[in-house]
């Protein structure tokens, strides 16, 4: 045991630290115990970790993680404490208007935060939004299990109860049909810009994905993905699809949707995250669940026409088969990592697709280029009708 390791937790105010025990439960048997923070109360979900330093309000409100258990492997997490709530919509730097993942899960939850920009703790957020929380575990012992199992379903649940009496008791979501409507906006809203509009199919879209496109002098009209997006197209000079939770198969209306765009809109279309996935679908590829997913803010891709490399956002947990894309259509980016599909692009048609989030700033700011060449080809796009 080295010496960090040998560092006592940080001290939490008493009613935190006399907070009752909480046990996760793993598919494969594992159980791991510590103490509660947050909301005190049963909930079930996938079991997925990320690995990025900072960043946990963002990680938190980001539509991708609805229905998870979130395990993170940075060993302190609270010490800069939760901004005030959102008076208007977009207000940074939540990435939607509430807490998507069904719980969270840390080493060493620090209460005592300390930021200028600060007006409450962590576990007071989470308590305000009854999200319950376990911290004194091994993350990083956790972050193996799930990196050798693969992502499991999981049950987090006070320690008073039994395991069979939490299955029973705990709340989750439908990852197949409910998680889709959660996240996604009831009716289109729109954001007022500049003279281009872009349509933004939001099946879990990240409000960073709007204010990249309104600080980039766009109107955006932000549709729900089970809108009529044809006619919705037809009112815009550029389509983004944008990221979102579970497994893009499950999202067979929206492929079909994109599909018959593909067929017909002969202006730009640029999918992110999820709308990697869905395009590659529309276009008659296939997609397939990652053992563990990529899930942090230090992710290398490389381009392969430029063969330039960038350190990326990532959340996702279903990567693009490379080998079923049709002919018309080529791999752009690629993994450094474990050399999964990180883009796509059509040969002939301004159609493009990345798996990373260009509205991240891990670089801190490597792929914001990327909506830049959007809009531009955007612009060239709509003069050239």
């Amino acid at each position: 045991m080295n010496d960090y390791e040998r560092r006592e937790p940080p001290e939490v105010r008493p009613e935190v630290a006399r907070a009752p025990g909480v046990r996760l439960l793993l598919d494969d048997g594992t159980e791991v115990q510590g103490c509660g923070f947050g909301a005190a109360k049963p909930v079930q979900g996938e079991v997925v970790f990320n690995t990025a330093m900072a960043g946990y309000v963002e990680t938190l409100t980001d539509p991708s993680y609805c229905g998870q258990i979130l395990v993170l492997t940075y060993p302190l997490i609270g010490n800069y404490g939760v901004p005030p709530r959102r008076s208007a919509d977009l207000d940074r730097p939540y990435e939607s208007s509430r807490i998507q993942v069904q719980a969270l899960v840390v080493q060493n939850y620090v209460d005592a935060y300390s930021h200028h920009a600060a007006s409450r703790s962590l576990h007071e957020w989470l308590v305000e939004e009854g999200v319950p929380g376990l911290t004194g575990v091994d993350t990083r012992a956790l972050t193996r299990r799930l990196r050798e199992r693969g992502t499991m379903q999981g049950w987090l649940y006070p320690a008073t109860m039994g395991a069979d009496e939490a299955r029973e008791q705990c709340g989750a979501v439908d990852m197949r049909e409910e998680v889709f409507h959660i996240v996604a906006p009831r009716e289109p809203v729109r954001y007022p810009g500049g003279k281009h509009t872009i349509l933004l199919v939001d099946a879990g879209a990240k409000d960073n994905i709007v204010r990249s496109l309104l600080a980039r002098d766009a109107s955006v009209i932000r549709a729900p993905w089970h809108a009529d997006l044809a006619t919705l197209a037809r009112q815009a000079d550029g389509v983004l699809i944008g990221n979102g939770p579970g497994d893009p198969k499950d999202l067979a209306p929206l492929v079909h949707q994109v599909r018959a765009l593909l067929g017909s809109y002969r202006k730009p279309m640029f999918g992110v995250c999820l709308g990697n996935q869905i395009l590659a679908l529309a276009a008659g590829g296939d997609t397939y669940k990652l053992p563990y997913g990529h899930r942090g803010v230090n992710q290398p891709v490389q381009d392969l026409i430029t063969r330039r490399c960038y350190v990326t956002s990532q959340n996702h947990g279903y990567a693009v088969r490379d080998e079923t894309l049709p002919k018309d259509w080529e791999p752009w980016f690629v993994n450094i990592n474990d050399g999964t599909n990180e883009g796509i692009r059509s040969r002939h048609q301004p159609f493009f697709s990345i798996q990373f989030h260009p509205e991240a700033s891990p670089g801190p700011q490597d792929t914001g280029f990327l909506f830049d060449d959007f809009m531009r080809l955007v612009g060239s796009t709509t003069r050239g009708c």
